[in-house]
């Protein structure tokens, strides 16, 4: 989901090219559970590379994103500004997927920006009087965190939160709003407003709930996913079929045990939602690391961003001029190209930004 603003070309650029720069960041070699794995890194690279090269089009306008990649039972969301997802478990239990990068609610993002020199307040109206949501000085944004945004400073990063989750084999619901939507509604209401619905009518009804709510037609889009479980195949003598008007509860309702069969048997468990990985760091430093189960993750000759070549010793180690506190790599790597390492020492606030 794309919430462009200052006109639609981040959001139709990104849309257009952000998936390519994802895969084109992870080994083509790996197996399943490895290429789950190389997910969150190959995200960021995919997230910093789609906003380098929009930044080269000369075009100002910005673009949040939430991101949601489904491979068997295990769901990895990528999400920067404040559209947000959250997935409902059809064995019970609510997940928040994405993260809130508002200026007014995350402290700590406004602790990063100051730190890398940037400037936040409300609008002033004149006569000392602010209105208004918290904003980014010199643009305005209210976000600290967005794809594009070239007038704004290079400290808004488009580096994303990311958190994987693995289902139950019971499936769930996700839902994908915009910030219009979640303005108006929490997600438990959210949730209650469409039960019993399939996808795209629960879809309508809660952008329709969003807008009884406050009256506004502004950003206030949502995408609804069920992931079901397989069926059995039918039996020799089958029950009598139940109302279509049930089937939907029906599929949540029954024990998975008894419902159930699955082709893989890597996504058999858990009967739980289990939480695999969280990490929201805007410190590509932190992101960029090689705490993953393969040896063969990272290529040595290789901008570990923008996947350009490099010759031996012409690539910069993402964590030059770190801190000491950093734990580095024995090897000190992966490696960065000049452009890529400017555009993270940017985002870092350690050169002018532009």
């Amino acid at each position: 989901l794309f919430d462009g603003h200052n006109g639609s070309a981040a959001a139709i650029y990104t849309k257009e090219n952000l998936l390519n720069n994802v895969l084109n960041a992870i080994p083509t070699d790996l197996n399943t559970d490895e290429w789950v794995a190389a997910l969150p890194r190959a995200l960021v690279s995919g997230f910093v590379k789609t906003d380098k090269d929009f930044h080269k089009i000369g075009k100002k306008s910005g673009t949040t994103v939430t991101f949601v990649i489904i491979e068997g039972w295990v769901i990895t969301v990528a999400s920067v500004g404040d559209s947000q997802c959250i997935f409902d478990s059809a064995n019970g239990g609510m997940y928040y997927l994405s993260a809130d990068h508002r200026l007014d609610c995350n402290e700590e993002e406004r602790e990063r920006i100051t730190a890398c020199g940037g400037d936040i307040g409300r609008l002033n109206a004149g006569c000392g009087t602010e209105i208004g949501p918290l904003r980014c000085w010199p643009g305005g944004l209210c976000l600290s965190r967005s794809i594009g945004d070239r007038d704004v400073g290079e400290f808004i990063v488009p580096v994303p939160y990311i958190k994987q989750i693995k289902m139950s084999t019971a499936g769930g619901r996700l839902i994908i709003s915009s910030d219009g939507v979640w303005d108006a509604l929490s997600a438990e209401a959210a949730l209650d407003c469409c039960r019993g619905m399939p996808p795209e009518a629960a879809a309508a009804q809660i952008v329709k709930e969003a807008l009884q709510a406050n009256g506004l037609r502004d950003d206030t889009t949502c995408i609804v996913i069920d992931i079901l479980p397989q069926e059995k195949p039918a039996a020799p003598s089958p029950p009598p079929k139940k109302p279509v008007k049930h089937l939907l509860m029906s599929l949540f309702r029954k024990k998975p045990s008894e419902s159930f069969s699955y082709k893989d048997k890597e996504y058999m468990e858990p009967d739980v939602v289990e939480e695999l990985f969280e990490e929201g760091s805007a410190l590509l430093s932190e992101r960029l690391n090689t705490k993953y189960p393969v040896c063969n993750m990272f290529k040595l000759f290789m901008c570990a961003v923008c996947q350009i070549e490099m010759k031996p010793g012409e690539g910069i180690s993402v964590h030059a001029g770190t801190s000491s506190l950093v734990k580095v790599c024995p090897w000190d790597g992966p490696f960065l190209c000049s452009s890529c390492q400017e555009k993270k020492e940017a985002m870092e606030g350690k050169r002018p930004s532009g």
